[in-house]
């Protein structure tokens, strides 16, 4: 067995379902989490979990002793929120990432695998591919994206391996759905439990494609351990069968036998309309399949939340920019 492998935001949507898959397969996890963006249940049994924040390095850094690899799933993944809480994001994102990158280079870790986002690839032509000049238009998308050209930077200069990951629009269990600001389908689910209608912004022909987070997982496992596949950019998650945001809506009303019926709100400032990303360099590298249609996603994650009950949503992340462009369902509280 290698040695220990560690994961930031391990109490989180994404890196609790890694840390199932590494303990599967017989490695030892350790991770952090400020559990800012995530559930304190949602860390595996086995994981030897600190409650910290990426930015506090002192907090944690024993805990990276003899460790080969480490995966940062840690951010404040605010998109959108993003246009109006800049500072908060950024902070939290790109400044998360450097803390943990120095902190590896430092004790001498072997491989850095860093998630980023498509919000790389800003307003771009789908689907985007990795060669596709990153062009950022929010402050999350180019916190991100500095984040990589960090990564790079530290990982070539000191010896480090390293992968950068590019989920997009994952969906499934365990993701965080009393957050206003991010999660759509969670947030959906969350107030049509509650007998509420889902909002849309815009009228809800955006287009994406979501991924299963198990589908995803298993790309993040094999580039954190296959010796062949370094200094990589990939997209992982399914390029086939696009839906708009309406027809999530409807899927997952559907899905839980209620109307749909949607409150269509003004469009959000730096949204993009077509945002899907090509997988054939995951099939190549990673041997990715979807393997997990919308319909079964969004099922197996309304019974999650069906178990756990509806909640109150958090408004707990401060608005920093408050003007006529920010929307009314995060100035009025009206998610």
């Amino acid at each position: 067995m290698s040695g220990p492998v560690f994961i930031t935001g391990v109490a989180g949507f994404l890196g609790s379902h890694l840390a199932d898959a590494l303990i599967a397969e017989g490695h030892s996890v350790r991770g952090i989490d400020n559990l800012s963006g995530g559930y304190k249940d949602n860390v595996p049994d086995g994981v030897e979990f600190r409650d910290a924040d990426c930015r506090d390095v002192a907090a944690y850094a024993d805990l990276l002793d003899g460790v080969e690899t480490v995966h940062n799933c840690a951010a404040a993944a605010y998109e959108g929120l993003s246009v109006f809480a800049p500072h908060h994001v950024y902070e939290h994102t790109c400044g998360a990432t450097v803390a943990v990158l120095s902190a590896a280079a430092n004790a001498g870790v072997r491989r850095f695998v860093h998630c980023s986002s498509m919000s790389r690839y800003g307003d771009g032509a789908p689907p985007f591919t990795e060669d596709a000049p990153p062009a950022p238009l929010t402050p999350y998308g180019i916190a991100k994206y500095a984040a990589e050209l960090t990564v790079r930077s530290v990982c070539d200069t000191h010896g480090m391996e390293y992968n950068i990951a590019v989920p997009h629009n994952i969906i499934g269990p365990r993701q965080r759905y009393d957050d206003p600001y991010r999660n759509v389908a969670a947030i959906m689910i969350n107030r049509m439990l509650q007998g509420r209608r889902p909002v849309i912004y815009g009228d809800g022909s955006q287009v994406r494609c979501f991924s299963f987070v198990e589908d995803v997982v298993s790309c993040l496992v094999r580039l954190g351990a296959d010796p062949a596949v370094t200094g990589e950019v990939v997209n992982v998650g399914p390029d086939e069968n696009p839906v708009t945001v309406l027809a999530l809506a409807e899927a997952i009303a559907a899905a839980m036998g209620v109307p749909c019926d949607p409150v269509f709100m003004p469009e959000r400032p730096l949204e993009v309309h077509h945002a899907t990303c090509s997988s054939d360099k995951a099939r190549r590298l990673l041997g990715y399949a979807t393997r997990t249609t919308l319909a079964e996603g969004i099922g197996r994650m309304v019974e999650w939340l069906e178990r756990r009950g509806p909640r109150p949503f958090d408004y707990g992340i401060e608005l920093e920019i408050v003007n006529e462009l920010t929307p009314r369902t995060w100035t009025d509280r009206l998610i």
